[in-house]
């Protein structure tokens, strides 16, 4: 049981290919219909073109997706997918990656998909710490249907189904998911491939539950929505890039930094006012997760200073060591089991 809690990373068990693979072999002969423009096409490119570097049979990695327009995904992907329900796509992966440790479990999913519908499903595949990585599109908008107002809309959003405004506050994903015990946590960009295949890869290696954040341009409903984190004149100013070990600073000039706040978070500062020994230093690997969740807050629907990164991983075992852990116990001590005695025991009464 011990060499199983240890674990040896998330695709130790995965087979590998001898063959060399390039972004070409993980494309279908699918025609990719999203809206011209959208952020779907970004990410689908960068995910195609990191996969190789994993070395994974194709036929050993799965995508599983809810509904919305970021579910299309499984189709234009040459692996195995699950185009599956509205909100349920964490259930689903999670029967398939506690079954089959031989895969690469990937989930897709949207804003609205996750964290309304779905919100349940999304915070206890978290908690339990099943070896599965999910990709959450954020756009701010209910895109499939065109429009109206999501869970993480910003209050006063005017939208088809919010004419005078949103009043709904919305939900901070990352905040959320560090608040259910998530082990790895991040946020990345659409448009910026480097940092986006950086998380990526950090979480196709992580053993457990990954949520990386991607926020995502519907052009159609919400175009613009990330411009301010795109904008090269603002963008190094209010983009508070994480990165282990290394402090806190940013801006253009690399001038601003963090620092403790008096309430327990984080505060701006400038750096030359300040001693060097102030500015945090940032432990993606504290098992505390405190300070993860303080630098969530720093995000606010303004965008005065965003962070991108990995917020939190940390080491825990997944669900599916503890499940194999506890079966392989189990035929220890009882032996093999027998389904036909099983539904044949004693266990049973008679209603007269």
């Amino acid at each position: 049981m011990s060499e199983l809690l240890n674990g040896n990373g998330a695709l130790s068990l995965v087979p590998k290919t001898d063959v060399r693979q390039t972004a070409k072999d993980f494309k279908t002969d699918q025609e990719v219909r999203w809206c011209p423009g959208c952020g779907d096409y970004a990410i689908l490119a960068a995910v195609q073109s990191f996969l190789p570097e994993l070395g994974l049979r194709r036929e050993n990695i799965c995508f599983v997706s809810g509904i919305g327009c970021s579910s299309r995904f499984p189709y234009y992907m040459n692996t195995y997918g699950f185009h599956s329900i509205h909100g349920r796509a964490p259930a689903i992966a999670t029967g398939l990656a506690t079954s089959r440790p031989d895969l690469s479990v990937w989930v897709v999913t949207g804003d609205g998909d996750a964290l309304s519908i779905g919100g349940n499903h999304l915070i206890h595949a978290l908690r339990r710490n099943v070896n599965l990585k999910i990709l959450l599109f954020n756009n701010r908008i209910y895109g499939l249907t065109k429009g109206q107002y999501s869970p993480t809309s910003e209050l006063g959003k005017i939208t088809k189904s919010t004419p005078m405004g949103s009043l709904d506050a919305p939900f901070n994903p990352i905040s959320l998911a560090i608040g259910a015990e998530g082990t790895f946590v991040a946020r990345t960009i659409d448009s910026d491939r480097k940092h986006l295949q950086s998380v990526l890869r950090a979480a196709a290696q992580h053993n457990g539950t990954a949520l990386v954040e991607i926020y995502q341009n519907c052009n159609i409903f919400n175009d613009g929505a990330f411009d301010p984190l795109k904008d090269p004149a603002v963008r190094d100013d209010i983009t508070v890039r994480l990165e282990h070990g290394e402090p806190i600073v940013f801006g253009a000039d690399r001038s601003k930094g963090l620092r403790r706040s008096a309430s327990g978070g984080f505060e701006v500062v400038n750096v030359a006012d300040v001693d060097p020994s102030e500015i945090v230093v940032h432990d993606a690997h504290n098992p505390d997760p405190s300070p993860a969740f303080a630098l969530s807050r720093l995000d606010s629907p303004a965008f005065e200073h965003t962070p991108i990164g990995i917020f939190r991983q940390v080491r825990r075992p997944s669900y599916d060591e503890l499940m194999r852990a506890q079966m392989e116990e189990a035929v220890e001590r009882e032996g093999p089991g027998d389904l036909a005695a099983l539904l044949a025991g004693g266990d049973t009464w008679r209603i007269d």
